[in-house]
């Protein structure tokens, strides 16, 4: 074949890449999704994506498939209207209808916060800038019960990383402190390959028993895995489960964790989690998104329907 002829399949090839990337109207402006610690919010028939990703707030990005995400040219949080200036980790978003806004859970410098919007895009501010409570805490996470009550789950440095729950006030910026409860503690050998730590904790609830999803190991390790345990009550006794690590090395992915369940569209679980840049490189860790199963107390699975989100202009 001549160079003449190969040119010009290069050139038509590149012409229809073109057309089609413009009747989409889209532009690939990175092929990964470039945050650590996701949370998946889904409201009014789009997906809203936080995580860890700069040193001065939160950005958000929005998708209708999971596939295709846009950033938003506007943080989400920004540390003007935070305390705080730096280790902005984690943050979750819960749209609370009763008072009709959105809520972000978050740490800052290694203390856990709340701040409320009139949209997932924000702009979400703390009306006082203070964090939740004195002491040092991170990775939060907040489980709205059937009974209307709601659990704050985060992580206290007690013995390593150790995951502690509270009942949250009905401001939802206050923990009731009397009911400050250990949860989950690195005691296995797969939590124990590298440091002593529990974290990233999630919790939902079907047919009346709570499961709490959960990392164990320091996030640089590429044994960073996710493993399950189940109660009767959101404070515990949480029973891990025998099938841990749940999520563990995805294909080529290494580091797999830090991340959170939530309902797709049609109501199916999926799971949403971060992963080492490569195996040779932890940050900046990408999000993937991954199927869920959870059909009963011995019957939970993650695995399977990998999809890798990339980001479009």
């Amino acid at each position: 074949m001549s160079m003449n002829v190969l040119k010009k399949i290069f050139l038509s090839v590149l012409c229809t890449v073109a057309v089609s990337v413009a009747a989409w109207g889209e532009e690939l402006v990175s092929a990964v999704l470039p945050i650590a610690d996701p949370y998946v919010l889904f409201y009014e028939d789009t997906y809203y994506a936080y995580g860890t990703s700069r040193a001065d707030g939160f950005e958000v990005y929005s998708s209708k498939d999971l596939k295709s995400w846009k950033r938003s040219s506007r943080l989400a949080l920004s540390k003007e209207d935070s305390y705080g200036d730096k280790w902005f980790w984690a943050p979750e978003v819960y749209y609370v209808a009763k008072e009709k806004k959105f809520y972000m859970y978050y740490s800052v410098e290694e203390h856990v916060c709340v701040a409320t919007s009139d949209s997932p895009f924000g702009p979400f501010v703390q009306d006082e800038k203070k964090p939740i409570r004195e002491e040092k805490g991170i990775d939060t996470s907040v489980f709205f019960d059937e009974d209307g009550k709601a659990y704050l789950y985060f992580v206290r440095f007690t013995n390593g990383n150790v995951i502690w729950c509270a009942e949250l006030k009905d401001n939802l910026k206050e923990i009731k402190e009397e009911t400050l409860t250990q949860c989950i503690e690195a005691a296995e050998p797969w939590e124990l390959v590298f440091g002593k730590v529990a974290e990233g904790p999630s919790v939902v609830k079907q047919d009346g028993l709570y499961y709490m999803f959960y990392s164990a190991n320091d996030f640089r390790s590429q044994d960073y895995a996710v493993g399950y345990a189940t109660s009767d009550s959101p404070f515990g006794p949480w029973k891990k489960s025998r099938k841990n690590p749940l999520l563990h090395k995805v294909e080529e992915l290494v580091g797999t964790g830090h991340g959170a369940p939530f309902l797709d569209r049609t109501g199916r679980y999926r799971y949403v989690f971060h992963a080492h840049k490569s195996r040779t490189e932890v940050n900046q860790r990408n999000s993937y998104i991954i199927d869920m199963s959870l059909t009963g107390e011995d019957r939970v699975s993650i695995g399977g329907g990998l999809i890798r989100p990339e980001v479009v202009k």
